[in-house]
């Protein structure tokens, strides 16, 4: 079963269960998706919806800073469980020491010695923690490893 059939499955449930969050979050989702493929005018590969997932999830982060600086409580439970049902939909998230194993590996593998070689780096490196790391994350690893080469 795809991502898009497990989340009308799941939505399914939701609506049956009464989970209103849950419910929301994933319809908001699936609108998402079929905006993309609306635009992309083709169904969208399980690449390409998990990366609408993975937009979806960033932007439930933002909306919870946002709620936090304007002190809305009342909204910030809400958007808590939207983004707990999102998050139960994307692959585990790598950690640090798994993406700085993953970049050392990059980095001797292209021989990079100093960071203005870092767009080469990141370049190989994205495409194997893609939807398992954020991408400023990465960077920084990576920007820290080249400088400490350098020296």
């Amino acid at each position: 079963m795809g991502l898009k059939e497990r989340l009308q499955e799941d939505l399914k449930a939701a609506m049956r269960a009464g989970d209103e969050p849950r419910k929301t979050a994933i319809r908001m989702a699936l609108l998402a998706i079929r905006m993309a493929e609306v635009e992309a005018a083709r169904p969208l590969s399980e690449d390409e919806i998990l990366r609408v997932l993975q937009n979806e999830v960033k932007r439930r982060r933002e909306t919870l800073e946002e709620l936090e600086r304007a002190n809305r409580p009342d909204r910030l439970m809400a958007e808590r469980a939207e983004l707990e049902a999102l998050l139960a939909y994307l692959p585990q998230p790598l950690t640090r020491e798994e993406i700085e194993a993953m970049a050392r590996e990059v980095i001797a593998e292209i021989g990079a010695t100093s960071p203005a070689q870092l767009g080469e780096v990141m370049k190989r490196l994205m495409p194997r923690v893609r939807g398992r790391a954020d991408g400023r994350e990465v960077q920084e690893i990576v920007r820290r490893l080249l400088t400490e080469a350098a020296s």
